[in-house]
């Protein structure tokens, strides 16, 4: 039998929670609700969700300080819900390393879907045996496995949300091709993404900040476009 997968809910507002709570259950996923920061670190441990919706209004430890403890240490995906609809909240939230930002008040459709998605992401169904090599990039210094979600650079694995290391694998897999950010929207994250462009530029600056730059290949901004995996002149 399959085991359902986990969803830790963090808010406030318990009759919030429990209207979140109900929406999951009747898809069949496992929940647990907190209603503070504390408890959200204490129940991750010993939960140990396969998500987790993270309202960023908390008390005591607020929702940013849990995102940014938990992605210390954990890729756990992590959906951040708001009241806040400040384009600064949005992106702070995806550079703690938020996998997505929903705004209340929210449709109960919207949410399944998000979840659904960033949860297919996280853990791909299997599908028909493939070869080893079918969903593998790799260059000099960096080997990127999107069958099994896995990044290997200049010799070690590195832990990578869903998101990012589907962006990584997209451009690795069109060197030097230029792909415009609505372009990049649309292949990654794959529905009517509620936020903007800037979602973007945010999980490149992570990308880079995790494996830079090297005199093989790079990704580059394309200024006023988009950007590219660059590979360069290495003779």
């Amino acid at each position: 039998m399959v085991s359902k997968q986990k969803i830790l809910i963090v808010d406030d507002d318990n009759n919030i929670a429990q209207l979140i709570s109900l929406y999951l259950t009747k898809e069949c996923y496992d929940t647990k609700i907190v209603n503070d920061g504390e408890s959200a670190l204490s129940e991750f441990a010993s939960y140990k969700p396969n998500l987790i919706l993270l309202d960023i209004m908390l008390p005591g430890v607020d929702g940013y300080q849990v995102c940014r403890e938990i992605r210390s240490k954990h890729d756990t995906p992590i959906i951040m819900l708001s009241a806040k609809g400040d384009i600064f909240d949005k992106v702070l939230g995806l550079e703690l390393g938020a996998d997505d930002y929903i705004m209340k008040p929210f449709d109960s459709k919207e949410l399944l879907a998000r979840v659904k998605a960033v949860l297919r992401r996280y853990t791909p169904t299997p599908s028909t045996p493939q070869p080893d090599n079918s969903k593998v990039v790799e260059y000099p210094l960096l080997s990127i496995n999107l069958s099994n979600y896995s990044v290997v650079y200049d010799g070690h694995s590195l832990e990578m949300p869903p998101k990012e290391l589907e962006l990584l694998y997209f451009l690795a897999s069109a060197p030097n091709q230029v792909f415009t950010r609505e372009q990049l929207l649309d292949n990654i994250w794959g529905y009517d993404y509620v936020g903007d462009t800037r979602t973007v530029d945010v999980h490149v600056k992570r990308l880079r900040e995790k494996i830079g730059d090297t005199s093989y290949w790079k990704i580059s901004t394309v200024w006023g476009i988009g950007y590219k995996f660059e590979l360069l002149d290495n003779n």
